[in-house]
């Protein structure tokens, strides 16, 4: 640790990968500058368009480095060399008081340790999901990090019986931002939707994969139930960074295909919260929308399909019951899981049906609101930075 700052000032290296990663990494920024005037923070790191915003110094733009696939990383691994070996050059120089790590476990748990061999504070805010996947890692999480701050409520207990004892839930941070701007009635005025009749959203995920794989089936289906019942109504909410022509194309194809009418689609721009928060049912791709989703109340089926190749070397490593998050908080099979064979038209509409049951539809908000309570009432940002403050200041005492 650098020796020649004193008292409350701290210069702190985060890293962020991903959009969500970068968006929170600029959160909790914010709250450690506002929550705690009376330490003076600066910053510097791996950075998205967010971070920036915040003032974060910039080391490596972390932009063009959230990928997935084993092919895209592949291709993608002189990046990820480059970015990582700046990173480590930055530490030895600037010597900060500590290194934030978020998310990003593939990169960011390589750094950690490389970080921590220079004697450095490793501080890992969004754990990585170890208990999903790939669990011997968890000797790396014991060795590399002073201190993990989870987000999920399972995540500490989990943790902790297995030897980190330095770990703190902090709620989820999707907890206190996810909220409709307006609510049904202005929702259904402003897209030409009746009110009165069963609202339907489609989210097939926020990436062009997800979107050619994932959409044509859940489609096809909702097309499939307008024959049988007309007055029910669906709206696509068009993931950010998305074209319009884009999605456009695979609807009017999934319609061609059925020899329907695509005009049965409403799609939204920037408005994914308001669709969900209007919606008497969603299909959802798996991944943080089906909190985003379980938080604004919406009973939902959750969907997912990979390549064959993406799904054969992956299966085998994952090591839990459910594949949705919202069935993993609730501790049960909440929401119906259509996963890579099991995602076929006649089960999408099958379960799409049995959503707009009115009986089921509202056991399932009541489950849905104690998933939301789990995830905590307090802003995680501004918890995460008293935690942080807290051990900073410590270690500064413990020189």
């Amino acid at each position: 640790m650098n020796q020649t700052r004193k008292g409350s000032d701290f210069r702190i290296m985060i890293v962020a990968g991903e959009a969500s990663g970068d968006g929170h990494a600029a959160s909790l920024v914010d709250s450690l500058r506002s929550e705690h005037p009376e330490v003076s923070f600066s910053f510097f790191g791996a950075t998205g368009p967010a971070m920036r915003e915040a003032g974060v110094e910039t080391v490596v733009e972390s932009d063009h480095l959230s990928i997935m696939g084993v092919a895209e990383v592949t291709r993608a691994i002189g990046r990820f060399w480059r970015a990582y070996q700046q990173l480590k050059q930055a530490a030895k120089r600037e010597k900060p008081d500590a290194v934030i790590l978020l998310d990003w476990p593939e990169f960011n748990m390589r750094l950690a340790r490389a970080i921590h061999r220079q004697g450095l504070r490793v501080i890992y805010y969004i754990s990585p999901q170890l208990w999903a996947w790939r669990s011997y890692r968890i000797r790396g999480i014991r060795r590399d990090v002073d201190l993990l701050l989870t987000i999920l409520p399972f995540e500490k207990k989990w943790y902790h019986d297995r030897g980190v004892d330095h770990v703190e839930f902090v709620g989820n941070p999707l907890a206190g931002e996810v909220k409709p701007s307006i609510d049904r009635a202005q929702f259904c005025a402003q897209h030409d939707l009746d009110p009165q009749s069963p609202i339907v959203a489609l989210l097939p995920g926020s990436r062009h994969k997800e979107l050619v794989r994932i959409l044509p089936v859940i489609a096809r289906a909702a097309l499939k139930i307008a024959i049988k019942r007309p007055e029910l109504q669906f709206v696509v909410p068009l993931a950010p960074n998305r074209p319009l022509s884009e999605t456009e194309e695979v609807l009017a194809t999934a319609a061609n295909v059925m020899g329907s009418d695509v005009s049965i689609f409403h799609i939204v721009a920037d408005q994914t919260y308001e669709a969900l928060g209007a919606a008497d049912a969603a299909v959802v791709a798996s991944g943080t929308a089906t909190l985003e989703t379980a938080i604004l109340g919406t009973p939902m089926v959750v969907v997912y399909k990979e390549s064959a190749a993406n799904w054969k070397l992956f299966r085998w490593m994952i090591d839990v019951e459910h594949f949705g998050l919202v069935n993993l908080i609730a501790g049960d099979r909440l929401a119906t899981e259509l996963f890579q064979h099991d995602l076929t038209v006649a089960k999408v509409e099958a379960e799409i049906e049995r959503l707009l049951e009115p009986e089921v539809n509202r056991e399932f908000r009541e489950r849905l609101a104690q998933v939301k309570a789990k995830l905590g009432e307090e802003s995680a940002s501004d918890r995460a930075a008293a935690v942080i403050t807290e051990a900073l200041l410590q270690w500064r005492q413990m020189g």
